[in-house]
């Protein structure tokens, strides 16, 4: 178990908002604990739904739980109260941090708890912590942990997944969402120490800065080339005079740096240089974004950042991204989409047939060069 972050002056207000825990009994929710999502795509689909518990419960104080290294994702958001940051070990040593943990949420005497993960864990650690409402989708044979529970109906599973994590306040809490409240805040001294990073490591400031996603977590059928990357990067810098900047985790920085020397311009390499909170003031100082289906994706179009996402065996009208201005680029194939980590037929004609100058045209049509914001 790790350290909690956050506090805030409305945890000591008077609290007034119910719901029903049973029985007809009505039950005040004073503190609400919202276990999150472990992955950053998701999280910033999960955000309307979260900032909708916020709304709901507006006297009560509201913590979340969340992996660390996604902690940092919330350092801007002054209207979390908590922020629980952990990482469980394997072995005996990650039992050891679970029993840690359900000792800390004991301890914080939550009355509710919301559950936006799918996994059985998720629904357990509640449980085990005695929190007495818990609300979430029951699937993975985890219904008998949850206190108000859902199915998701099979239609929502074909709208953006968004919508998902929407429907399941709604249909367990009578709480309702706005799906285009995505927008996460950036902290500032993140976005001054990102202002400082690249003044110290670019060579054309005068240029546009376009963020570069080569790699994605879910394996390579998602992964766009690195070669096509390498000509992007050329094809930036010739036609527009831009400079890339890649990004990413750091179990990424290697492709990342690959990438970079494959091309001749080359590019600035931030992969594993970053907290998530920092990737995310990155992000909100560039002039276009450009990648494979990830979690920086996600977090660049939702900024607002003139974003094209590129899709190979995921379905884009499921996790694509959000935001004003964005673009898929996605070539549907007879086995597409096939959603799998890995091509069965070792072609990957999904992502190939897509090229470098599509990519730059997407980007300029959605008006990646109109204007510098850096």
């Amino acid at each position: 178990m790790q350290e909690v972050r956050g506090s805030s002056p409305r945890a000591t207000m008077v609290f007034n908002h119910t719901i029903m825990a049973g029985q007809g009994r009505s039950a005040e929710i004073t503190r609400v604990l919202v276990k999150e999502v472990n992955w950053l795509g998701d999280l910033v689909m999960s955000l309307p739904a979260l900032r909708a518990v916020r709304r709901a419960f507006a006297a009560a104080r509201l913590t979340v739980l969340i992996k660390r290294e996604l902690a940092s994702f919330f350092d801007g958001a002054t209207w979390i109260d908590e922020v629980i940051p952990y990482t469980l070990a394997r072995g005996l040593r990650g039992l050891g941090d679970r029993c840690k943990m359900m000792a800390a949420l004991r301890a914080r005497r939550f009355d509710l708890a919301v559950v936006f993960p799918r996994s059985f864990d998720a629904a357990l650690w509640p449980a085990l912590a005695r929190i007495p409402q818990r609300a979430g989708v029951a699937s993975d044979g985890r219904g008998w942990l949850l206190t108000h529970k859902t199915r998701l109906a099979p239609e929502i599973l074909e709208r953006h997944q968004v919508h998902s994590y929407i429907q399941m306040l709604r249909n367990t809490l009578q709480v309702d969402g706005d799906a285009s409240d995505y927008v996460p805040e950036v902290s500032e001294s993140h976005r001054r120490a990102m202002r400082a990073w690249l003044q110290a490591h670019r060579r054309r400031p005068a240029g546009r800065l376009i963020a570069i996603a080569p790699a994605a977590a879910y394996g390579p059928a998602k992964q766009w080339p690195s070669a096509a990357y390498a000509l992007l990067i050329d094809g930036l810098a010739a036609r527009y005079g831009a400079e890339a900047v890649l990004v990413g985790t750091p179990n990424e920085r290697d492709k990342c740096a690959a990438v970079a020397a494959a091309s001749r311009a080359g590019a600035l390499v931030a992969a594993g240089e970053t907290c998530v909170g920092e990737a995310l003031a990155l992000l909100s100082l560039c002039d276009g974004f450009a990648g494979n289906d990830s979690g920086s994706m996600h977090v660049a179009g939702a900024l607002g950042v003139p974003t094209v996402g590129i899709y190979g065996s995921t379905r884009p009208e499921r996790t694509g991204p959000l935001g004003p201005k964005t673009r898929v680029l996605y070539h549907p194939i007879e086995c597409s989409p096939c959603l799998r980590r890995t091509c069965r037929y070792g072609h990957y004609k999904c992502l190939t047939q897509i090229g470098a100058d599509e990519v730059l045209r997407a980007l300029e049509a959605i008006g990646a060069f109109d204007n510098s914001r850096v």
